[in-house]
């Protein structure tokens, strides 16, 4: 059997992403590792042992390109109303909460939120199959 264990991205500004992650899902470093030409960061929080993996590597000034591949990261929360209004208040510009039904019943209520090199990250407040 396999156990999801992280999912890693690149960016550029170490900082910046360690601040954004910090702040939106108070995801703190867990472990550093620094090589010759990049740099890994495990982030994590006490709800889960998922991990998200940072990965910069050294000298890029561009851009990543995120491609028509790339979907989302998803997250659950126990109060979207609250962790909607606080990421508006600081300044993170979450996008409206939207409510999807299937079959005229609830199924998700959720926003989205974009990271600083424009990662998506769903945001769904936990019930159902979304815990």
């Amino acid at each position: 059997m396999a156990k999801t264990i992280h999912s890693m991205i690149r960016v550029l500004d170490e900082a910046r992403s360690v601040e954004f992650y910090g702040t939106a899902f108070s995801l703190r470093v867990e472990d550093r590792l620094d090589f010759e030409t990049f740099t890994l960061v495990y982030l994590s929080n006490d709800e889960s042992e998922f991990e998200l993996e940072l990965t910069i590597n050294k000298g890029r000034q561009e851009s990543y390109l995120l491609g028509d591949g790339y979907g989302h990261l998803a997250v659950s929360v126990d109060n979207l109303d609250a962790i909607h209004a606080r990421l508006a208040d600081v300044g993170l510009n979450p996008n409206k909460i939207v409510e999807f039904n299937h079959n005229g019943t609830l199924l998700a209520r959720f926003f989205f939120i974009t990271d600083p090199d424009g990662y998506k990250i769903e945001v769904l407040q936990r019930r159902g199959r979304y815990k």
